[in-house]
């Protein structure tokens, strides 16, 4: 469940932050949740894996084929 939150932060920092996340196509909100979830997680538990890959997981069926999907990309790339 999602919800609100209203920080004041200075000026500058909000527009470079707005900077980083565009240029890691990210949006701000899950960045800041992003780097929340990583800080309160390690006083819970050291994790091997960074929040960034468990946000990513699943995202790739189980059933992709690579090889395929290549295949059709040299095949278009070509024809």
């Amino acid at each position: 469940m999602n919800t609100k939150l209203t920080l004041n932060l200075d000026k500058e920092i909000i527009d470079e932050a707005k900077t980083y996340a565009k240029s890691h196509r990210v949006s701000l909100s899950k960045l800041i949740e992003n780097y929340l979830n990583s800080i309160t997680r390690e006083s819970k538990k050291k994790s091997s894996v960074s929040p960034l890959v468990e946000s990513l997981t699943g995202i790739i069926p189980n059933d992709y084929d690579e090889k395929k999907d290549y295949r059709n990309y040299i095949d278009r790339k070509y024809s």
